[in-house]
């Protein structure tokens, strides 16, 4: 059957390529038409060969991830992100280096398996050259967004594949990567990649501004657009200069609004493509670049723009309080709740004694923006803030990725060697996400280091660092402890303090927050949410958390055209869902206080997770047998 299908494609593609008429099916679309002509006639490609993809050795992922670790680290929350407005089920979420190598895949712990048997592996090539016709290797040739759907694969073996792909470009046009969503669902219908396509756009584009604002993170920023609620958006012109007022980079969109290509400004005097003087230019400038102002351009445009940099004639503020403050709101977290401000007060002041903290949560309640929250409000931070999440890299790559290793240590191993996350975050804070996904092999050697002060690379000799360490989890680590799949003197020495993030739904600052983050993500847009459009969203249950409702604050922010968000903009799901329940008080004339107890704590989760019993166990710090035993003893039924 599988032969048959493979031979019936190639047949498909040899008609198309012949230049036989085909006026339907996925020879039509001429671009897919001059793909699968490339894969034949210059890549001697067999549209029915079914091979496994090539994958580089394990030296050559590690060097391709630290040649484009920050946009690894920018591309993580995206690509998390990603996935969950996607729904998660059916998709993966990758990111390739501009050869198509992927580096970086999210999915469903269930569903890797999947993927992989599709090729979707850590390491695999999908260049054209190698794959043929697929969206991450016809969108590196093509340099812009596509969709391959289905049969427009080269490869017979591909066919079942739906693949969504959109370039990132790094500040001086060059290709840096790709970000692609897959999914091997026969069911998905090109129409259905529409919406697919708009979000991965969007990704890549958020991708490419914030890599381009790190990238010239010591340089003078100018960011301007025709309207200036729409500065601060990934549709923003982005140009960098340096102290004499030079050109130095310039995003796309900034090309389009000043209608030059990109060799007639590099280099060039800033002063001559805008009506002010560099002096009058850099009196705009501002560390955080709030408020936009009119700029004209010597041809005379009007647009708004914001100057990000350091005025010439701030003073350095002295007082350490006032920095502690500062960085604190800097670091993108919001503590109006009373019990995580207390929490936070304790976690810094046990952090500047040394002493490791490990922050428990549930996933997207904020753990990461914690942890970094207590870094720069700490006297570290000057230093380097490290983070490895232990659930998004693969085991074979942890090692490497945390400890490092010598040059020529093992076949592809890069003759420099690699400087691991340990050695990276020396003087700083190492940042371990998901530490009970850690394997046990290496939690061995991490306790060794914490105890010992020194950091043994693959294949080299020890090397004092001063690190210290913030862990966090969304697992119960004394279960692991007892099952054996944690080691429980690693759980006593990064358990210093142990800090309990609310989920969003406990919090009592969910008003402040909401505001905190609408005003984060609109940027210096103005946007203002109606009342039933607030209320509705503080109602709502948010079992993704934090993360959950900033995804959605930031695609509403990017979909407002008058500056209000209504209830009818809202998200289907928030607009059909049901108030947060009000937790049911226990009969204290009760004969069974216990078992009643018990049998409203069941009920109060179940609703507050929508009965979803996965993580309403999670949530109970039970296994789902022991949760469905319950059920039925209490005669629990939706």
């Amino acid at each position: 059957m599988q032969n048959n299908h493979l031979s019936r494609h190639a047949q498909q593609v040899l008609t198309v390529t012949q230049g036989k008429a085909h006026l339907h099916g996925p020879g039509s679309d001429p671009s897919i038409a001059r793909s699968w002509l490339r894969c034949l006639e210059d890549y001697h490609l067999d549209p029915a060969l079914s091979i496994a993809p090539t994958v580089l050795e394990h030296g050559r992922v590690l060097e391709s991830r630290e040649r484009l670790q920050q946009v690894l680290q920018i591309a993580g929350n995206e690509m998390s992100s990603l996935h969950q407005q996607l729904s998660g089920a059916g998709h993966a979420v990758l990111l390739t280096d501009a050869r198509g190598v992927i580096l970086n895949c999210v999915t469903a712990p269930a569903e890797r398996k999947i993927f992989e048997r599709a090729g979707l592996w850590l390491g695999a090539d999908w260049s054209e050259a190698c794959e043929g016709t697929n969206g991450i290797g016809t969108c590196l040739i093509e340099r812009q967004s596509l969709t391959i759907h289905q049969d427009e694969h080269f490869r017979g073996r591909h066919t079942g594949l739906t693949c969504s792909a959109s370039p990132v470009f790094d500040p001086h046009g060059e290709l840096l990567a790709v970000l692609d969503v897959s999914s091997a669902r026969h069911d998905v219908s090109r129409q259905s990649q529409f919406h697919t396509m708009a979000l991965v756009n969007l990704s890549a584009k958020m991708i490419e501004s914030c890599y381009f604002l790190r990238y010239f993170d010591n340089q003078w920023l100018l960011r301007f657009h025709l309207q200036a609620e729409s500065v601060g958006l990934f549709s923003e012109g982005l140009l960098a200069f340096d102290g004499e007022g030079r050109i130095s980079a310039v995003n796309q969109s900034a090309l389009n609004l000043l209608g030059h290509v990109r060799g007639g400004l590099l280099g060039k005097p800033v002063e001559a493509f805008f009506d002010c003087s560099l002096d009058e230019l850099l009196g705009r400038a501002s560390v955080n670049a709030n408020a936009s102002w009119p700029l004209r351009t010597r041809d005379g445009r009007g647009l708004f723009a914001v100057l990000r940099g350091q005025p010439r004639s701030v003073p350095t503020p002295v007082i350490a309080t006032a920095r502690v403050t500062e960085r604190t709101h800097l670091s993108g977290i919001c503590l109006g709740d009373a019990a995580l401000q207390n929490d936070f007060r304790k976690a810094l002041r046990v952090f500047e004694r040394d002493v490791p903290l490990l922050i428990n949560g549930e996933t997207g309640s904020g753990k990461e923006a914690f942890a970094k929250a207590v870094h720069h409000a700490s006297q570290r931070a000057d230093k380097a803030f490290v983070a490895l999440n232990c659930a998004a890299i693969p085991e074979s790559l942890i090692e490497s990725e945390l400890f490092g290793y010598r040059g020529g240590s093992f076949t592809g191993a890069r003759k420099e060697g690699m400087r691991g996350k340990l050695q990276q975050a020396d003087g700083g804070t190492l940042f371990l996400d998901e530490i009970g996904d850690m394997p046990l092999a290496l939690q061995t050697r991490l306790l060794r280091v914490l105890e010992d002060r020194l950091v043994v690379p693959i294949g080299g000799e020890p090397q004092a660092v001063n690190v210290r360490v913030i862990s966090a989890t969304h697992r119960n680590l004394l279960d692991r402890v007892q099952d054996g799949s944690f080691r429980e003197d690693l759980y006593y020495r990064l358990n210093g303090l142990e800090i309990a993030l609310p989920a969003l739904r406990e919090r009592s600052d969910k008003s402040q927050l909401l505001d905190f983050l609408l005003a984060e993500e609109a940027a210096e847009q103005n946007v203002l949410l109606d009342g039933p459009a607030r209320q509705a969203l503080l109602d709502f249950a948010w079992p993704g958390n934090v993360r959950q409702l900033r995804n959605v604050l930031r695609t509403l922010a990017a979909l407002c055209e008058d500056g209000l968000i209504g209830f009818e903009d809202l998200p289907v799901m928030i607009r059909q869902s049901r108030p947060v329940p009000v937790l049911m008080a226990v009969d204290e004339t009760s004969e069974r206080p216990l078992d009643d107890a018990e049998r409203l704590a069941l009920l109060n989760t179940l609703e507050q997770q929508r009965w979803h019993m996965t993580h309403t166990a999670e949530q109970l710090g039970v296994s789902r047998n022991t949760l469905y035993r319950k059920l039925r003893k209490h005669g629990i039924a939706r």
